[in-house]
């Protein structure tokens, strides 16, 4: 006799997809749902493939306006930290949350105005407020009354300046130098021009968080504590 359990009419049922048997509307859905994007990626020339690259580019796209983008340093006037041909990696949000750029944060800016068209990457030395002078009698420069050693990040055998200034910086505005003195042209050439060599905060692009190219040069930037004991400039002496 043959012994073998044969599947009853509930047991059926139970199997909509079995051969014979009409897919329920829960399994035509599930079915049109797993078709959309093939449908999608059938309108894109190339299929499935070209779509992938499209969003990618389109997420790459929305990343650099909004959050994160490369930049290429032309020149040599941040070195001894960033030589020419490095990309460094500027962070767009560092600043867009009610945070402001401090003193000892490299900065991307649109010199377009100020410095001359075109994006420009330099060191923040005063900021609103602060009462920048060049130099004291060791030949640093003062911030607020405060003598900064900026020997961690200067060049080589350059002074901080041999250029003489004092300036008052405005609120909303930046004073700022390139860590190569002697090869940068930065505030301090254009004392005298409209504006006074001051780069308006909301022309700054972001902050340079980190070198991303070449690997060998692959590092991220800290604020420097030589900055740490400058006082606001409100609560300077005088």
């Amino acid at each position: 006799m043959d012994t073998e359990a044969q599947p009853t009419e509930r047991d059926r049922s139970s199997h909509p997809c079995e051969p014979g048997h009409p897919p329920d509307a829960a399994a035509r859905e599930g079915r049109s749902r797993s078709a959309y994007p093939a449908t999608v990626a059938g309108w894109v020339p190339g299929g499935r493939i070209t779509l992938t690259l499209l969003v990618c580019l389109v997420f790459l796209l929305l990343l650099s306006v909004f959050v994160l983008q490369p930049f290429r340093i032309p020149s040599g006037s941040m070195e001894r930290g960033l030589r020419i041909g490095d990309r460094v990696l500027v962070n767009k949000l560092a600043y867009r949350f009610g945070a402001g750029p401090q003193r000892g944060d490299i900065v991307v800016f649109d010199g377009t105005g100020t410095f001359g068209a075109g994006d420009y990457i330099k060191r923040v030395v005063g900021v609103g407020g602060d009462h920048v002078v060049c130099c004291d009698e060791e030949g640093r420069v003062q911030v607020n009354g405060r003598s900064v050693d900026e020997s961690a990040f200067l060049y080589p055998g350059n002074s901080p300046s041999t250029v003489r200034f004092d300036v008052e910086v405005p609120d909303g505005t930046l004073f700022v130098l390139g860590d190569h003195r002697a090869d940068s042209s930065d505030s301090r050439d254009h004392l005298g021009s409209p504006g006074g060599g001051m780069v308006p905060v909301d022309d700054v692009i972001g902050r340079a968080d980190w070198i991303v190219w070449p690997f060998g040069h692959l590092t991220g930037f800290d604020r420097p504590g030589a900055y740490a004991r400058v006082p606001d400039g409100e609560d300077a002496d005088g």
